[in-house]
């Protein structure tokens, strides 16, 4: 079995998430090895559409300027409803493994699938709980997924940025 590597980056806004992207694209990092995953918002107020033309998906609502822009950078874009989590929306590698997570999830022990997804990229139990957790209250979570090296690059890059919790996880 491959190791799975991975840094999380929690961020508590969507302003913080992009600039976590745009930190980690300016310095070189590999976008197709990048992952983000926040919270839906469907309101009376906005109206809100999703689709998919190749590897992009286009959203308009309340943040569709936010989730727009990641769509053209990322790889692979889904919507999701989880029981326990509400709607989410989340974009690169993670997506494939959340949809496995959807056939998996009680297989590894009733997490949810977003659960059953971080835990398949080799994110621990109990810090599979505090991500799902940060979604739950409406934070972002930005993942680089790679070698341990691609992983340890990653956690340089977002450290110093404001009000961000970066972990690094190796399974």
């Amino acid at each position: 079995m491959s190791k799975k590597n991975v840094t999380v980056a929690i961020c508590n806004t969507h302003t913080e998430a992009e600039q976590a992207v745009k930190e980690l694209q300016k310095s070189g990092y590999d976008m197709k090895k990048l992952s983000i995953v926040g919270k839906d918002y469907h309101t009376e107020e906005d109206v809100v559409g999703y689709y998919n033309t190749g590897d992009r998906m286009k959203k308009w609502g309340k943040f569709g300027a936010l989730w727009g822009a990641f769509w053209g950078i990322l790889f692979g874009s889904a919507f999701f409803i989880i029981p326990g989590i509400g709607p989410i929306v989340a974009g690169g590698p993670l997506v494939a493994s959340i949809v496995g997570g959807l056939e998996g999830a009680v297989a590894i022990g009733g997490l949810s699938a977003l659960g059953a997804g971080l835990y398949s990229i080799g994110i621990p139990r109990d810090s599979v709980l505090q991500y799902e957790t940060a979604i739950q209250s409406d934070k972002y979570l930005v993942i680089a997924h790679g070698t341990a090296d691609d992983v340890t690059k990653a956690k340089e890059i977002l450290d110093p940025l404001d009000k961000v919790e970066v972990a690094v996880h190796h399974a």
